[in-house]
């Protein structure tokens, strides 16, 4: 390849860049430059700093998805990675995070690490069930069938009288 060639490619791709949120490669992969997953925290930059602050810097892995719930007050359903959630609300005042119908005001830094600890056992809950026609996942096993209970017609008849 020579220096006129690649700085001509190097140029289109600029172009590309700026043109469009994604780039189109020779071998036909698309590179996607849109890094937000999350677009409800570019238009909430607030909410963001209150998700860092409960989840750490790397929120991203243990959330599924944002939903604006409520418009007043401004509520947020916040889906964690395994169907688990939990909703922010915003108050002149402060946040607030209901966690498992328990609010928690963010003011206060006990009850934000209360809270912390609370989306934390949520966290904990572990991996959502397969869908149906989905293979359970390695180390699980498949539930036992249940059986029908007995009904306590069939506990009188057995009862004898004297």
């Amino acid at each position: 390849m020579k220096k006129s060639e690649l700085r001509d490619k190097i140029k289109s791709l600029v172009q590309q860049t700026y043109k469009a949120k994604s780039i189109n490669l020779d071998n036909g992969e698309e590179i996607t430059l849109d890094a937000d997953k999350f677009p409800v925290l570019v238009k909430f930059p607030k909410l963001k700093d209150v998700i860092v602050d409960l989840l750490t810097n790397q929120y991203e892995v243990f959330m599924k998805a944002i939903e604006w719930v409520a418009p007043r007050p401004t509520t947020f359903r916040i889906v964690l990675g395994n169907d688990e959630n939990f909703l922010l609300i915003y108050t002149e005042r402060s946040w607030i995070a209901q966690v498992e119908g328990k609010k928690y005001y963010l003011l206060n830094l006990g009850e934000e690490e209360q809270a912390a600890e609370s989306i934390s056992r949520l966290l904990a809950y572990g991996v959502p069930a397969p869908a149906e026609g989905e293979a359970p996942a390695e180390g699980e096993a498949e539930a036992p069938a249940e059986t029908p209970a007995e009904t306590p017609a069939e506990e009188e008849e057995t009862t004898t009288t004297a």
